[in-house]
């Protein structure tokens, strides 16, 4: 999926929003759906600037922590999406917790976030 113009952006944007109010967890269709809508919406907004980070992420915990807030979603949402327990990611995110190579994989294919970023930052 390639969003081209803003009446694109808004769409997936608005679709995004709906899939996250529907639940659309456990739904494999619909789970591919929303990974596909948030890198079509990632790649837009790098292009066009629209996100000026001023200060990047450097730890993988502070990467993740960035997504869950772009994503707009609370904490035990993204351990949802995540499918790890609660606990189990607040104890990722203070450093407490390395992360698995599973989760990794969940990382990049439900957050978008790069290979290279989790295996430098791991």
């Amino acid at each position: 999926m390639i969003l081209h113009e803003p009446a694109d952006y808004r769409a997936a944007l608005r679709r995004l929003d709906a899939l996250v109010a529907a639940g659309f967890e456990g739904n494999p269709v619909l789970e591919a759906e929303f990974r596909e809508l948030i890198v079509a919406i990632d790649t837009y907004e790098d292009k066009l600037g629209l996100l000026p980070i001023p200060n990047l992420p450097t730890t993988l915990a502070e990467m993740i922590e960035l997504k869950r807030q772009q994503m707009r979603l609370k904490q035990k949402d993204l351990a949802q999406l995540l499918e790890v327990p609660a606990g189990r990611l607040s104890q990722i995110l203070s450093g407490k917790r390395r992360v698995t190579l599973d989760l990794a994989k969940k990382l990049y294919e439900r957050l978008g976030i790069s290979p290279e970023f989790i295996l430098k930052t791991a």
